[in-house]
């Protein structure tokens, strides 16, 4: 793109540019209308055929303003303001308004001067390779024409030109830098928008995908957890029906209290309340409740325990830790076949520690989850809630000889005074 092409291709202007067209504008306008108004005084007082040469000269000068104000005038309603056929119009009326002066330049001095604006027309119009040579030109022809109507070359009349051209042409190099800086900047700051709502939409999936993952971690180790006892514990009443239906009705007694809890969870979860364990106790008798629930919904005996003074933990820590004990004492209930099993909660100097613990089946740690009896989904939960409050969670099993869960979890600002 050309320089002209730059500088003409957004209309409106801005205001710099806008009032350095005006002004070039203006400055034609008052050096024409000097010129004319000096022509028709000489007019006047000459009379006879020199008069009429000097009104002759006037009425080319009147033709030479009404065509290029006519110029401008159209060249703010072309519909392709700033496009190719601008462009072209734009040339021609140049080219028509530079012969136009040369004619009036000859016949009379006063209208040398008018090269000044024509000096940025020149700049404004033309790519900047082929206006500096139209502005040595147009100079050169201003020169000419003063030393011919003063029959001599004199230092003034050369001085005078080539100033108003070396001016005219700084000021056209100045704005071109300044043009370009400004469209630099632009172009920036277009970039720093893309990037900015590029940024924003990474940030919304990203927090899309963590909500949808901690969703996961809710409904595995709320609504799954529940109904998995539910199925246990409705399987064994149908089992203990027709031999023992005493324990068939009491099993069917503790499914119907698993299935409000699990309906309490499921509101509560829509809710983004806390679990329904922790609303009215503490995380103690929370997880005695919990341990309680899976000793009479299967036939593992569950036996908790408290070590250490009990201390008031955050909310996030006491959800944590009553999910990660839910979903390994659901664990055990599904796949370890355990005779015993064991919760024990253990409040250190920094640190607050739970284990679930039982003499079952165990498992080999190492294989896949496909290789084992379940999905290897509940583990992978309890260890990135562990690791969100910075805890950690281990699991030690050995096939046939049980498994152990454990979950350490710092303690907020007691972790520097150990």
């Amino acid at each position: 793109m050309t320089y002209a092409e730059c500088v003409m291709i957004d209309f409106p202007f801005p205001p710099a540019l806008r009032l350095l067209r005006w002004a070039i504008h203006g400055t034609f306008a008052v050096l024409l209308t000097f010129a004319i108004l000096q022509q028709a005084r000489t007019a006047v007082a000459a009379g006879g055929v020199a008069g009429e040469a000097r009104t002759a000269v006037v009425a080319g000068g009147l033709l030479l303003g009404a065509f290029y104000g006519v110029g401008v005038f159209v060249e703010s309603r072309l519909p392709d303001f700033g496009g190719r056929t601008h462009l072209v119009l734009g040339r021609v009326w140049l080219l028509a308004v530079t012969l136009g002066w040369v004619a009036l330049a000859l016949a009379a001095p006063s209208f040398v001067w008018l090269a000044f604006p024509l000096f940025f027309a020149y700049l404004h119009l033309l790519s900047l390779p082929a206006a500096v040579p139209g502005v040595v030109a147009l100079t050169a022809a201003a020169v000419a024409a003063a030393s011919w109507h003063a029959g001599g070359l004199t230092p003034a009349q050369v001085i005078g030109p080539v100033i108003g051209a070396a001016v005219a042409t700084l000021m056209a190099l100045v704005y071109k830098a300044l043009y370009h800086e400004s469209e630099q900047r632009r172009l920036l700051i277009d970039d720093l928008v893309r990037t900015r709502e590029k940024l924003v939409r990474a940030e919304g999936d990203a927090a899309r995908l963590a909500e949808r993952e901690r969703l996961a971690r809710e409904i595995h180790d709320t609504l799954a957890q529940g109904m998995s006892s539910i199925v246990l514990l409705l399987r064994a009443a149908r089992r203990d029906l027709g031999a023992r239906p005493e324990m068939a009705e009491e099993r069917m007694l503790e499914a119907e209290r698993a299935a409000a809890e699990n309906l309490e969870e499921a509101r509560n979860f829509v809710r983004a309340l806390a679990p329904p364990a922790l609303q009215h106790s503490s995380l103690v008798a929370a997880l005695r409740r919990i341990s309680g629930s899976a000793a009479a919904r299967t036939a593992t005996r569950v036996r908790f325990e408290v070590s250490g003074d009990p201390v008031e933990l955050p909310p996030a820590h006491d959800l944590t830790l009553l999910r990660v004990a839910q979903g390994a004492l659901g664990n055990v209930s599904r796949h370890s076949g355990a005779g015993n099993a064991g919760v024990t909660l253990t409040y250190l100097d920094g640190a607050v520690v739970l284990d679930v613990f039982d003499d079952g089946r165990g498992f080999d740690p190492a294989r896949t989850p496909v290789d084992g009896p379940g999905t290897g989904y509940g583990l992978r939960v309890m260890r990135d809630r562990a690791a969100a409050l910075g805890g950690t969670l281990t699991v030690e099993s050995t096939p046939g000889e049980g498994t152990a869960v454990a979950v350490t979890l710092p303690l907020p600002g007691r972790e520097e005074g150990r």
